[in-house]
């Protein structure tokens, strides 16, 4: 198959480009050709608020010049204009639902700006997937084929030997914005014990927060965005990876990461996370916007040893079936299918 693959971007550490990622390689490998369309070949504005406009327009321009091809796989709601230009079955894979996240970052304003889009984008589409049930609900009841399909991985790039900084090491790694949680770490870190260490690991529009409270701790440690290679290494040295997430799309790539790494995590039940991991099974879940509570679990696990191995052992159970060896083939089931009709 000729498949076009339109993604805001593909690479760095980004859910949408570690998906992008992990499904253009599967399918390279299985013989598939796959053209990129993306932020790192396409004109964009490098400010954070214009980055995602200035790309739909950009390439949408770009799409007007682009052959036909069997699926055009486009990611996310603001590359479904650029999809609109170009011949071949559309398939939109939805990372979360799109106006209700604009809403929160943004305001009302923009959430219904959003949500007016969305509804327009559906249309242009023959068939959508979602990463989350709620998801899964929210986008059927618009009368368009929809795929639950969950994120995946490749367990192969997942490091073995890794070396701790500290002896008792939890960590923290994702966008340093409210909906990520950053604002409940920062409010944890403050009483969190001194013999505890927290990296935090990334970058975003709360960083001189974070960078306020490590200097003022010396058990906190901001060590910035890094490469997914380093990410993976502190992550797996870790006692415990932290993501109390406000809101998610599907089971996000850093938890998934963790699970596999066999670093126990302590998460919010948003998302996908409720959908696929159990509390106190494999994973510590708490409440979102609650950091006394996430500061109780971290207590309790760093303290019970024998309920971080339980919870390792079930997430590496569980993980198995996120490797992209598994979930690829739902991909081209989905594609054969929309080819087929």
């Amino acid at each position: 198959m000729n498949i076009l693959i339109i993604s805001p971007t593909q690479k760095g550490i980004g859910g949408v480009a570690r998906h992008v990622q992990g499904l253009s390689n599967f399918l390279k490998q299985d013989g598939h050709h796959v053209d990129i369309i993306s932020s790192e070949n396409t004109f964009t504005i490098p400010i954070p608020k214009l980055k995602n406009p200035s790309f739909m327009i950009s390439s949408y321009i770009k799409t007007k010049f682009s052959k036909k091809y069997d699926i055009i796989h486009a990611q996310n709601m603001v590359t479904a204009l650029a999809m609109k230009n170009v011949s071949g079955k559309k398939l939109l894979g939805v990372h979360g639902i799109h106006h209700e996240q604009i809403d929160y970052l943004h305001g009302k304003t923009a959430g219904n700006l959003a949500k007016n889009y969305s509804n327009k984008a559906i249309d242009w589409v023959d068939a959508i997937t979602v990463s989350s049930q709620e998801m899964m609900d929210y986008y059927s009841k618009k009368g368009i084929s929809t795929f639950l399909l969950p994120n995946a991985l490749d367990l192969k790039s997942i490091p073995k030997n890794t070396k701790k900084k500290y002896e008792k090491q939890i960590v923290y790694a994702a966008r340093l914005s409210k909906e990520k949680g950053i604002l409940e770490v920062l409010d944890m870190a403050e009483k969190l014990p001194d013999s505890i260490h927290l990296l935090i690991l990334g970058s975003g529009i709360e960083e001189s927060k974070v960078i306020e409270v490590s200097n003022k701790k010396k058990n906190i440690h901001f060590i910035g965005y890094q490469t997914k290679e380093k990410t993976l290494e502190i992550i797996a040295s870790s006692d415990l990876l932290i993501q109390p997430s406000r809101i998610e799309g599907g089971l996000s790539y850093t938890l998934l990461e963790s699970m596999a790494c066999g670093t126990p995590i302590i998460c919010t039940n948003v998302g996908g996370a409720k959908d696929t991991l159990s509390h106190m099974r494999d994973s510590y879940m708490i409440k979102p916007e609650n950091s006394s509570e996430l500061l109780s679990a971290i207590i309790y696990l760093m303290n019970n040893a024998e309920k971080r191995e339980e919870l390792r052992n079930n997430a590496l159970e569980e993980i198995k079936n996120h490797d992209w060896s598994i979930i690829g083939p739902k991909y081209l089931e989905i594609y054969k299918k929309l080819i087929n009709t």
